[in-house]
């Protein structure tokens, strides 16, 4: 898994809009112009811990009192799996397909095989500074574990007082 402090490897990946609509083409790069970018990888679309996942993540009412953080939910489903899972869970931030799972793989984040799948991403979240800079790390090869969402909350903050 990459660290705090290390660049966020770039990537440019097709997903759904933030109603699970349109798709169309994602980078960090572009997203990372208009304020920091939290990247949240998941297993499945409709897998039961990844929708209390995806939904815990909706349910963070801070993602939207700071209109300067973009969250994009990424796994190695496809784009029509995703727009289906957003509209069912009503999910107001962007689905990225990493169909072949090379992003996953450059974040350090790559299942090689789980439970008879090849090349899953694994439950991850990144928290990404305006330079490209990672500034929260989390993995976990349970992927029943949950991300300590008070700890992403303050490294949130921690970029505001140092903006």
């Amino acid at each position: 898994m990459i660290e705090h402090g290390t660049d966020a490897p770039d990537f440019r990946l097709p997903g759904t809009d933030d109603t699970g609509g349109e798709i169309r083409e994602y980078s960090l790069t572009d997203a990372l112009d208009d304020g920091p970018v939290l990247v949240n990888f998941y297993l499945f679309d409709f897998h039961p811990q990844c929708t209390e996942h995806a939904c815990s993540l909706h349910d963070v009412a801070w993602f939207e009192l700071d209109d300067r953080l973009t969250v994009f939910g990424i796994s190695t489903d496809r784009t029509f799996s995703h727009a289906a899972f957003a509209r069912e869970e009503g999910l107001q931030f962007p689905l990225l397909s990493d169909s072949d799972g090379t992003v996953a793989e450059r974040y350090g984040v790559l299942y090689d095989e789980f439970k008879g799948h090849k090349r899953i991403a694994k439950r991850a979240v990144f928290l990404v500074d305006t330079d490209g800079v990672v500034r929260y790390a989390w993995s976990s090869d349970d992927p029943t574990d949950q991300p300590d969402w008070r700890a992403v909350r303050s490294a949130v903050d921690d970029l505001d007082t140092t903006a």
